[in-house]
């Protein structure tokens, strides 16, 4: 015998949830869940991962909008995908296009997950695209290094004096990983 649940969140403890909890009654949850004061992006919030417990095959989840339940578009479909494939459907009161329970909703969350992936891939290629062109310039991104020339001479010439790395950093005020990436970047440039 299927269940309707509902899951409900609100991101601080001086919101009230009130509201989406009477939505989610109202369109036949039989029992909700509800996180207060919980971010979307964090995927291990105390309700949800007893909701995720309670349900089981056969049963739908409800919610008033996706951003109830994944912080991301990424997480919202991964979550989807892994409440299908334990024969959960899932159902938005806001966005008609996200309801697994009948064959159409089913099709246009499978288009809405491909063009979502697209973008994921896209955007990765761009940025891809974008850093190669700029090494390409002679450009690299990043933050710019806190080791100067000046405290890259410095840290050669106290490291020819067999000072330690956490040494030289002190005294220079940075950090042990810039020093030893400088004396390397060094070292590399001079054939050593």
């Amino acid at each position: 015998m299927s269940t309707v649940i509902g899951y409900a969140r609100v991101s601080t403890r001086e919101q009230d949830p009130a509201a989406q909890e009477s939505e989610l009654l109202a369109a036949g949850a039989s029992r909700v869940f509800t996180d207060q004061g919980e971010s979307s992006k964090v995927r291990d919030r105390p309700q949800w991962l007893a909701c995720l417990d309670y349900l089981r095959e056969g049963d739908t989840l409800i919610v008033r909008r996706l951003d109830r339940i994944a912080g991301s578009e990424k997480m919202a479909i991964e979550t989807i995908n892994e409440l299908q494939e334990r024969g959960i459907d899932i159902k938005s009161l806001t966005e008609p296009d996200i309801d697994t329970t009948t064959p159409m909703g089913r099709a246009l969350f499978g288009i809405v997950a491909v063009f979502a992936q697209l973008r994921v891939d896209t955007i990765r290629e761009n940025t891809r695209r974008g850093l190669d062109h700029a090494r390409a310039r002679g450009r690299v991104g990043g933050r710019p290094t806190v080791m100067t020339p000046e405290r890259v001479d410095e840290a050669r010439r106290m490291r020819s004096e067999g000072k330690t790395i956490a040494e030289i950093a002190g005294v220079l005020g940075v950090g042990n990983s810039s020093v030893s990436r400088a004396l390397s970047t060094h070292s590399t440039r001079s054939g050593i």
